[in-house]
């Protein structure tokens, strides 16, 4: 049944399209009959789904809505808002996973029928999952952006500091009948969706969508450093995260038969759609409570093997003047500026004794004077036990490398107590791409194991050492780990350098072989202008296939973005996870970047094979009896070409890619500028090459000369 009510924007109508934006632009413009906006604004109106869809059948711009297009449209449409609607939406869900009879029962008759029944039948699903779950008709709920939410605010009037002191309650009320019936054709929807794709993979997709649509509302913790996290945890049973976000570091702890989650955000809209996410990920019990962490504790005598936590940075309203004599604070009453210490005693307090707490800090928190009293006395209980120095671009925000605090709940004072102190910065990838998290993975678990294992580690120049408790509590108390470990053996020294230097010799002199011949000008009498082709009219003919970049994809997978197109550098982005069918490379496809101007396009190699398409990335995959790769993006990279192709906004250039142009030539003449067009690139990469080491050389000796391990002369 499609809802009447659901609304689209015009970059909806695109997506469903598979057109851009100027196109729809141009469909209302020349089109009388184009639908009327029913809401929005002047500059975003918004259209009805239905009378959309109608429409662009009736004109065969398509012929089908995509059904995960039609329920994300419903989702994002929803009289409600789009949280209201993934909240119901992973009810249904939920629902389907552990009894697909009972939906199927109660979902066979009217909209009012279904609505009046689901309440019922999600109580008994809710319940045994999630034992904090409010049920239907308690006295003290209140609606929260569309939503019942147990002692939390309304969106219309703010809570005051002292109000937020006092509220927390379950993260996941059962929504009423009343509350569900606009939600009816969404969720009718939905399991549709999920009867293809499953109950799990349905929910990813929408959330992962919601998530990037929104990118600026949610700070996310990036998959692989949410399971380096959890590695160092452990295998515990009772897992808390205070402040949950999304899930992902719930989601990432060891699976074992007895283990029990529980989660708390001081978003009620993180912490149902958490509460929904984690039910649908593990069968173990989920406890999670929407409130202010540190004002209100939702689990103040859990005592957890382990507390995972992402921490908000920087905070002033953390609750200082409230909480002056709270008993979590045991190792000294964090200062107005150090609400990351706060976090720090609170996950100790919530821990057992030998329990294991991972945090994840700004680099700030291990050297600031206002802090340096708890920090001493976390070293002297030997409450602190490893501070990890990761690389930049680890998570939000990615100029900033942040650290992660490995602390224990004190069973005993150590006799001779040690701090591991780890520097995996050596692991910042090249550009704009993430880590190399294998390498940090690797060098981080090596070194906690054998430090947890031994108390104390062989010392690493450069990555990892055991520093004596007493050598850190000077007036200071600086624990960061590049001002305690020797430099690495092997960088800035004369040894490293010269082999930098051998290897731009070679370069320089490959870079010499590979430059072009001198250019040889066509006589004027041969220079006519060849009959041209456009890539759209190829497309057509069959000759090559378009696709374009997605939005998600499934986790761990490398994503080749834009910058690396742009960089000529390997795969290193990342997407959303979701169960979007993501769009893999394959060798002889050629990729170019859509925005940002700059004539470039790319070859895939077997290297680049196999990755992900990124956003903002057309790929082109030529039928091989009928375009040759190389002669395809040599011609696709003429400056000309880019030119009438574009089209320019006030701060960003456009590529149309179908409009650009290449001559219609025979094979073997498409073979013959293929092989000139592989040689530049070539070229190229060798000067790009260059320049790196030569940028590496200058900076070492720098270093060197700076530091003393080169002499001047």
């Amino acid at each position: 049944m499609q809802d009447n009510a659901t609304e689209v924007t015009a970059a909806g109508i695109a997506r469903l399209a598979g057109v851009g934006r100027a196109a729809v632009s141009n469909w209302r413009r020349r089109h009388a009959d184009f639908p009327r906006p029913v809401g929005g604004t002047e500059t975003s109106p918004a259209f009805a789904l239905a009378e959309v869809e109608e429409w662009l059948r009736r004109h065969r711009k398509l012929a089908e809505v995509p059904l995960k297009e039609r329920v994300w449209q419903q989702l994002v449409g929803h009289p409600d808002g789009p949280v209201t609607a993934l909240v119901h939406a992973g009810c249904a869900l939920l629902l389907i996973h552990d009894r697909p009879p009972v939906w199927l029962d109660i979902s066979s008759g009217t909209d009012e029928r279904l609505a009046a029944l689901l309440p019922a039948a999600l109580d008994e699903v809710l319940t045994p999952r999630m034992p904090d779950t409010a049920r239907p008709g308690r006295p003290d709920r209140s609606h929260v952006n569309g939503q019942h939410s147990v002692n939390t605010p309304s969106a219309a009037t703010p809570a005051t500091p002292a109000a937020q002191a006092t509220q927390a309650g379950p993260a996941l009320p059962i929504p009423t009948a009343p509350r569900l019936l606009p939600s009816v054709p969404l969720l009718r929807g939905v399991a549709e969706l999920a009867a293809e794709r499953g109950a799990r993979p349905t929910f990813e997709f929408l959330l992962g969508r919601h998530l990037d649509a929104n990118p600026r509302q949610y700070t996310l913790t990036p998959p692989d450093l949410a399971g380096l996290m959890a590695a160092l945890a452990g295998t515990p049973a009772t897992v808390l995260d205070p402040a949950c976000g999304t899930g992902a570091l719930l989601r990432a702890v060891a699976d074992r038969p007895d283990r029990r989650l529980h989660a708390q955000d001081g978003s009620p809209e993180l912490a149902a759609l958490t509460a929904l996410r984690l039910a649908l990920h593990t069968r173990a019990p989920v406890h999670a409570a929407a409130g202010d962490t540190l004002r209100a504790d939702a689990y103040p005598e859990l005592r957890a093997d382990a507390v995972l936590c992402h921490p908000p940075f920087n905070e002033r309203n953390w609750g200082h003047d409230d909480l002056a004599y709270d008993p979590r604070w045991e190792y000294g009453f964090p200062a107005r500026t150090e609400s990351e210490l706060a976090w720090v005693q609170h996950a100790l307090a919530r821990l057992r004794d030998g329990g294991t707490a991972v945090l994840l800090m700004p680099p700030a928190v291990a050297s600031r004077r206002s802090g340096r009293r708890i920090r001493a006395d976390l070293l002297r209980r030997g409450a602190l036990r490893a501070v990890v120095a990761l690389p930049a671009g680890a998570a939000p925000p990615y100029s900033v490398p942040l650290h992660l605090w490995v602390l224990r709940r004190p069973d005993r004072t150590p006799a001779q107590p040690e701090v591991l102190l780890v520097d995996a910065g050596r692991f910042t990838a090249e550009g704009r791409g993430g880590p190399d998290w294998p390498g940090v993975r690797e060098t981080v678990l090596d070194a906690w194991g054998a430090f947890d294992r031994d108390g104390s580690v062989e010392e690493r120049p450069g990555l990892a050492r055991s520093v004596p408790v007493i050598e850190l509590l000077d007036d200071d108390v600086d624990l960061a780990p590049a001002r305690r470990l020797p430099p690495p053996a092997d960088t800035g020294g004369a040894g490293r350098l010269t082999d930098v230097r051998a290897r731009l010799d070679e370069t320089l002199r490959l870079t010499a072989e590979l430059a072009p011949p001198p250019a040889e000008p066509v006589p004027p009498a041969a220079s006519g202008r060849l009959p041209l082709t456009t890539v759209g009219e190829l497309a057509r003919a069959g000759a090559l296939v378009m696709r374009t970049g997605g939005h998600g994809g499934h986790a761990r997978v490398p994503v080749l973005t834009d910058h690396d197109v742009l960089a000529g550098t390997a795969p290193s982005g990342t997407l959303p996870e979701s169960e979007e069918e993501p769009v893999l490379t394959e060798p002889g496809d050629v990729v170019l970047p859509v925005l940002g101007g700059g004539a470039v396009a790319r070859v895939v190699d077997q290297a680049t094979a196999g990755a992900v398409l990124g956003r903002n990335l057309v790929l082109l995959r030529p039928d091989p009896a009928a375009l040759d790769a190389w002669f395809l993006a040599g011609f696709l990279r003429g400056t000309a070409n880019h030119r009438q192709a574009s089209s320019y906004a006030s701060t960003a250039t456009r590529l149309d890619v179908r409009r650009l142009q290449l001559p219609r030539l025979a094979p073997d003449e498409q073979r013959r500028y293929g092989e000139r067009f592989r040689a530049l690139d070539a070229f190229e990469r060798a000067l790009r090459e260059a320049g790196r080491l030569g940028e590496q050389l200058v900076r070492g000796m720098y270093d060197g000369l700076t530091d003393g391990t080169i002499a001047p002369g």
